[in-house]
């Protein structure tokens, strides 16, 4: 389930709460507990698996050697 973060416009409460896609959006506020919460939209955590995904997987000696040669 994914994590979303909200924000209370009146009194600037950040939170954050796990729920299902289909669940509808907070609207009460824990601190202050009037009906102010706005979803904010933010960052997607999300996990590519498999390879060719990571940085390692692209590295290899030769781009260093190549740069080292070109600069002299």
């Amino acid at each position: 389930m994914p994590i979303y973060e909200y924000v209370c416009v009146e009194c600037k409460h950040t939170m954050e709460a796990i729920q299902k896609m289909s669940d509808d959006p907070l609207t009460d506020c824990p601190e202050c507990g009037k009906v102010a919460l706005k979803k904010k939209i933010s960052a997607a955590g999300f996990r590519l698996k498999g390879s060719g995904w990571y940085e390692t997987d692209f590295k290899n000696g030769q781009k260093k050697a190549d740069s080292k040669d070109s600069g002299d």
